[in-house]
């Protein structure tokens, strides 16, 4: 583990705390310096050995305090406190606070030490230092779950563009691919309504690529009122029905209504073979209830498509329920409901 510049800057306060108070106490043997240079000197290596470390700095104040000359500051083992608080696991925390009040009771006792004032500073000092790191411990947690959080908001952005982008590129290009086919069927029979299938395809083709622009940025413009332009350009059979009074919806709601009618539109011309679909809007105190059914073939297979998966985990999203399955007279039916909160 590299040495940082506030490594040395922290050692530096250390020794000066620690050797400076006892060096002006009184003049020292060679072992007294020594023990005064352990006592805080080796906290420059705590990062990467904390406990080897604090027990080294903790035994050199406690001796040199048996010996009479403790420094002012005990700063190698309250820098050891934090250290060690701040990234210890759990277990060295637990044991490094019992050996802490073993080593501090012993520098006090030992020596003869009454004065009850030196026994609540130094209560004081460590529970401070032990504190301190608890906090820096905290903060370093409550960053890795912001962070968590904010890389599951990504990939829920992503999720969500992509199923933008799904919904354009299946809901345009199938509408595309209907009319381009029955377009040529119409050239020599009905020239009219051959000349409006092509402008629709035209125009189906033009709103895609307006919309794909704006996949990242714009794309909740969609919305509840922009459904009767959608079923419009489906080439079926349309009832589009209305219950209750419309009123504002959440945005998420707004274009997840939107999105359900579309995927559900898009399902029925390109799998149902369906001529006619029914399309109702239920507006209530709480909730938006969708209806798509369609006259169509019914359900194929019981496995979902990618369309329905998506549409599900949209509705979900939104606090939602779906249900897909057969019509109540054949066909296929789409049920939503979206909360709206409170009106």
């Amino acid at each position: 583990m590299r040495i940082r510049p506030v490594d040395w800057l922290v050692t530096g306060v250390a020794v000066v705390a620690t050797v400076v108070p006892v060096a002006l106490t009184e003049p020292l043997a060679w072992w007294a310096v020594a023990l005064v240079v352990l006592a805080s000197a080796p906290v420059l290596w705590l990062r990467r050995w904390p406990v080897p470390v604090g027990a080294l700095v903790g035994i050199a104040v406690s001796v040199l305090a048996i010996l009479h000359l403790p420094p002012l500051v005990p700063a190698g083992p309250l820098v050891a406190v934090y250290e060690i608080a701040a990234n210890g696991t759990r277990l060295v925390r637990l044991v490094s606070v019992a050996v802490t009040l073993v080593g501090t009771l012993t520098s006090l006792v030992l020596p003869g030490e009454h004065d009850t004032e030196t026994y609540r500073y130094l209560a004081a000092a460590y529970v401070a230092a032990y504190a301190l790191g608890t906090s820096t411990r905290a903060r370093r947690a409550q960053a890795v779950v912001v962070e968590e959080r904010a890389r599951a908001a990504a990939a829920a952005e992503r999720a969500r563009i992509a199923r933008e982008l799904h919904d354009i590129v299946t809901h345009s290009v199938g509408m595309m691919i209907v009319q381009a086919e029955a377009g040529p069927l119409l050239v020599r029979a009905e020239p009219g309504r051959a000349e409006a299938v092509f402008d629709t395809i035209a125009d189906t083709g033009r709103a895609a690529v307006v919309q794909l622009r704006q996949s990242v940025g714009a794309l909740r413009s969609a919305g509840v009122a922009d459904i009767p332009a959608l079923v419009d350009g489906t080439g079926l059979v349309v009832d589009l029905a209305c219950d209750g009074a419309p009123r504002p919806v959440p945005p998420e709601v707004d274009v997840t209504a939107y999105r359900v009618v579309q995927e559900s539109l898009t399902n029925t011309v390109r799998h149902a073979g369906a001529t006619a679909v029914r399309v109702r809007l239920g507006w209530t105190e709480h909730a938006l209830d969708i209806d798509v059914i369609d006259n169509g073939r019914g359900p194929a297979g019981t496995r979902p498509g990618f369309g329905l998966i998506g549409m599900r985990e949209r509705v979900t999203a939104c606090g939602g329920t779906l249900a897909t399955g057969p019509g109540p007279e054949g066909g296929f039916a789409v049920r939503a409901s979206l909360p709206l909160g409170r009106p």
